[in-house]
């Protein structure tokens, strides 16, 4: 079969390598399209510390049953899933109390284990949810960084009522933006230095927009301020935005060694809650659900599509921030 293999931190080719065979309990998924996301990048760049290398990456997909390996029963050959990629121990302390997200032997399909950047990728049957008849594949690829914004909102107040202030206008922050529209927000505020992105997300329900927070009003702070970015600037800059007795949330990525100033003294005097949000947890299905209800507008949050032999070009339009959701589509 053929397939994206970084072979090396920085070296990325398309192969052809063995077509793979399912185990016990496994199946063999046809993907029908990939997400592309910042831990791509990462993972393509050796910014990503559990690589190992080479790799298939690949963690957002969908795709369609076409093998069975031993006992794997209710999934048959045809059916079109979208996959969970999480891979947990399952025996460690953090698994034994329900938070395998912290796993301390974490994986996942396309970050640790060979992913969907191919024409074929074997997967845990149990990690497959079957797609609603209202959600195509190609809006199925949605449901996997939905589902970790879903997670984030696990941690968060969710109270009613509550003003938003989110850093980041990509896929996660208007996800987010989404979200906390259906949660009953009332008022939503995003920041970024993008004035593309920042329409979209405009037209997806925020109230006020902005490349500088500064320029917002909300006297007192916002009750929610979420980063999506990972960038300091910005989670120094929202650390300060937050009302009294206001949570703020940890989402985007930051580097691994990056440092950040706060103060203290805020925290304490403000009973400001501090939150990190940590890939999927007991979320995946219901961002199927929330999909097949349609509180993500799959449609604005498409933009590209490209094959396996395009990949590079792909990876340059999303470090561009040219576009929203950017996918792979193998069999093209």
């Amino acid at each position: 079969m053929r397939a994206v293999v970084v072979e090396t931190p920085g070296t990325h080719t398309l192969a052809t390598v063995d077509d793979p065979t399912p185990g016990p309990g496994e199946v063999v998924v046809a993907p029908a399209a990939v997400g592309i996301c910042g831990t791509d990048v990462h993972i393509v760049e050796g910014e990503f510390a559990p690589t190992p290398y080479p790799i298939i990456p690949g963690h957002e997909f969908t795709g369609e049953v076409v093998a069975l390996g031993e006992g794997v029963t209710g999934l048959p050959t045809g059916t079109q899933v979208a996959v969970d990629p999480s891979l947990f121990c399952g025996a460690c302390r953090f698994c034994a109390i329900g938070r395998g997200n912290l796993c301390e032997r974490w994986g996942a399909i396309g970050d640790t284990v060979d992913g969907a950047m191919a024409e074929y990728v074997t997967v845990p049957a149990a990690n497959c949810y079957r797609l609603p008849e209202s959600v195509d594949t190609v809006q199925g690829t949605l449901i996997e960084p939905l589902s970790c914004a879903v997670r984030g909102f696990d941690v968060l107040p969710r109270r009613l009522g509550d003003h938003y202030l989110i850093y980041g206008a990509g896929t996660m922050g208007l996800m987010m933006l989404q979200l906390a529209r259906a949660a009953g927000a009332a008022s939503l505020s995003v920041v970024d230095v993008n004035e593309g992105r920042l329409a979209v997300a405009a037209r997806l329900g925020a109230d006020a927009t902005a490349i500088d927070a500064a320029a917002l009003e909300r006297p007192g702070g916002w009750e929610t301020v979420i980063d999506c970015t990972g960038a300091i600037p910005a989670i120094e800059d929202g650390l300060t935005r937050v009302r009294r007795g206001g949570t703020f949330q940890q989402f985007g990525v930051a580097p691994s060694a990056a440092k950040a100033s706060f103060s203290p003294f805020q925290v304490y005097n403000d009973e400001i809650t501090i939150v990190g949000s940590m890939a999927v947890l007991h979320s995946f299905g219901r961002a199927v659900d929330l999909m097949a209800k349609g509180v993500i507008d799959a449609d604005t949050m498409l933009t590209h599509r490209f094959g396996l032999a395009d990949f590079t070009t792909a990876l340059d339009t999303f470090r561009a921030g040219t576009g929203r959701k950017i996918q792979i589509h193998p069999g093209s």
